[in-house]
């Protein structure tokens, strides 16, 4: 018997697609049904290791984390990665096939359904209930031919859909009466009933408009979720969030992060942004680097040479170099590490343009970026403080020189990153390390600051989730949604 299936589409990118999903496959989990995420197609920076060596989207991660599952890659077995406004790279089944501009993927992108629909048939062979993610819109019909990540899917694939509209942007009622109104009549009869995301206030006051979207679309109506703050303490995958949370909320230890335009894996974050002593805060482009902070984090980016152009566009080198010539702390986290060597070569262009550069000259390292891409999760510990550390490493490029023998972390007899005779440098391939508790509460008290020693990264994340879970079925007719899942090859009633 293969799996019920059901798709979740938006009106548009950022409607709560990803975190409603995560909710479901947490709802399905407490009621025993084995559930597995989908997402056909992925675009973004933030991944997660597999344990095969590949790689997915960091929401599915999180999502297979609300079913109770390691990361597969068959959970998102096509990722785009940015690596400028029109190149990107492609990864399928996890691994790398290699780069091309938008108009050329675009055009050929139909030719990996075969491929979506072989990881698809996996997961509905081991599972009882498989949960479709779509991407960004179905009512950009611009895009409808050769699709896979929408209407294209689930047409091929027989899966009904729910439809998402996101009230806090405002437009609610227009933006899904006209998803009706744009698509395919053969894609519309595909939508079994949408949901309202993110209402502030009382939901009776938006009874009216409810009434009317379910007139005018013919589709019920399974819920309107209200705005649920624990989605701020769950990973998040697109870098619209970093725009929302730019201000620290107070701590005696200042953390600074500047954004860079090809930010990868910027929920590495997450642990010190909950850390009740510690105020973080991201720097955004055009602003200086506060004098006042204590530690500076370069994050991994998409594309090394790229960001550490804008960084100095934007004149942060400066200020890096000054704080920490003035003795204050920087870590640098992949590409950010990447940054602080004296040089990055990239010959043949693997991470973006082919080409060179000086770095900050930080630490007296250097990268160079080589065909060989590393993905796979990794434990260790800390090379000074021996406390254990899990994380995973994506990364093209090998770094050498003399302060790696200084290493941060041994992860299984291999040394990884490097330190600065002081100490008050850093740099790690390591993704994740602050979410490994006795980790990041020894590096903040050498950083100056008080951490909290109640504090569990990890169980923040799993109670997240259960009150996720628990708004989302306590705003949501759960039996009826759930009851529109059917066995792949569904097709709607003829009209």
């Amino acid at each position: 018997m293969t799996a019920k299936t059901l798709m979740l589409q938006g009106t548009g990118s950022d409607v709560g697609k990803s975190i409603l999903t995560a909710a479901i496959c947490r709802i399905a989990k407490r009621r025993g049904l084995s559930v597995a995420p989908f997402k056909p197609q992925n675009m973004s920076n933030n991944a997660a290791a597999c344990a095969s060596g590949g790689e997915i989207g960091r929401a599915q991660a999180l999502q297979a984390l609300a079913c109770g599952l390691a990361p597969d890659t068959d959970f998102n077995p096509v990722l785009l990665k940015p690596e400028t406004d029109r190149r990107a790279q492609l990864i399928v089944h996890g691994k790398t096939v290699g780069a091309m501009d938008a108009a050329h993927y675009m055009a050929h992108r139909g030719d990996l359904l075969e491929r979506v629909m072989e990881s698809f048939n996996r997961l509905t062979a081991a599972h009882d209930l498989v949960l479709v993610e779509g991407a960004g819109s179905p009512s950009e019909i611009n895009l409808r031919a050769r699709d896979i990540a929408n209407m294209g899917f689930a047409r091929r694939a027989g899966v009904p859909v729910c439809l998402i509209g996101d009230i806090d942007k405002g437009g609610v009622i227009a933006s899904l009466v006209g998803a009706k109104a744009v698509l395919d009549e053969d894609d519309a009869a595909m939508i079994t009933g949408f949901l309202v995301n993110k209402f502030r206030g009382d939901p009776a006051l938006f009874a009216d408009g409810m009434r009317a979207i379910e007139e005018k679309t013919g589709w019920p109506c399974f819920g309107v979720v209200p705005w649920l703050p624990a989605t701020a303490y769950l990973p998040a995958e697109d870098a619209v969030v970093l725009q929302r949370s730019s201000a620290g909320k107070g701590g005696n230890l200042l953390v600074v992060a500047p954004m860079l335009s090809r930010m990868a894996n910027f929920d590495d974050a997450d642990p010190l942004k909950q850390e009740p002593g510690v105020d973080f805060k991201w720097v955004a482009p055009g602003q200086p680097i506060p004098r006042a902070a204590d530690v500076i984090i370069l994050f991994g980016t998409k594309s090394t040479l790229g960001d550490l152009a804008f960084l100095r566009q934007q004149g942060w080198d400066h200020d890096l170099i000054a704080h920490a010539r003035a003795g204050g702390r920087v870590l640098g986290v992949c590409g950010g590490y990447q940054m602080l060597g004296r040089r990055i070569s990239d010959p043949d262009g693997v991470d973006g343009c082919p080409g060179e550069a000086h770095g900050l000259g930080l630490l007296e390292v250097e990268t160079l970026m080589t065909c060989h891409k590393q993905v796979a999760p990794v434990s260790g510990q800390c090379s000074q403080s021996l406390s254990p550390v899990a994380g995973y490493e994506i990364h093209t490029g090998r770094t050498t020189g003399r302060d790696t023998e200084r290493p941060m972390f041994d992860l299984a007899g291999t040394f990884d990153g490097a330190r600065s005779a002081s100490g008050r440098i850093e740099g790690t391939y390591l993704h994740g390390a602050f979410s490994s508790d006795a980790f990041r509460r020894g590096w903040l008290e050498r950083a100056g600051g008080a951490p909290d020693a109640g504090f569990s990264y990890d169980a923040s994340v799993e109670n997240a989730l259960d009150q996720l879970a628990d708004g989302v079925e306590g705003s949501v007719d759960i039996e009826s949604l759930l009851s529109t899942a059917r066995h792949p090859g569904w097709q709607p009633a003829a009209r």
